[in-house]
């Protein structure tokens, strides 16, 4: 039942708990219960706006990998800790690979992500190579 409510959730945030209700074949009261467990136990993390990143100027989006000069735990903390502060960064992923980082990095077009890249990313700490792959197009985003 909770996977159910959690499916409809993710489907559609904003619906109300009798629509959730309805959808789940439970009455509204054991709905709201196992919505704030799911809430106060960590599943739910949050509610969001999916909003349209071409509308906002930043629908040019790369995947840039990342090789460090150093992965012992003092330079992986540094690199993660600055990669929070880059606000073009929408995604950081460490990965086993002959790389150590991916990154997923919106702008408004080419010519700003080339500043974010030269500016910003291949400034972060530990930073000893990086390859860009800009994608043409978005098939799915969940």
């Amino acid at each position: 039942m909770d996977r159910s409510i959690l499916a409809a959730l993710a489907r559609e945030g904003r619906l109300s708990m009798s629509e959730l209700a309805e959808k789940v074949g439970l009455s509204k009261t054991p709905v709201q219960a196992r919505v704030r467990r799911l809430e106060r136990d960590g599943f739910i993390r949050g509610y969001a706006a999916i909003v349209d990143r071409e509308r906002m100027g930043e629908g040019h989006v790369a995947f840039v990998q990342v090789k460090l000069s150093d992965t012992r735990s003092a330079a992986l903390d540094a690199f993660n800790k600055a990669a929070l502060a880059v606000p073009e960064i929408e995604q950081c992923h460490m990965i086993a690979a002959s790389f150590d980082y991916l990154l997923k990095v919106r702008t408004r077009d080419i010519a700003a992500y080339r500043r974010v890249l030269g500016e910003r990313i291949s400034a972060l700490p530990h930073v000893a190579q990086t390859s860009t792959y800009v994608a043409m197009e978005t098939v799915k985003d969940r």
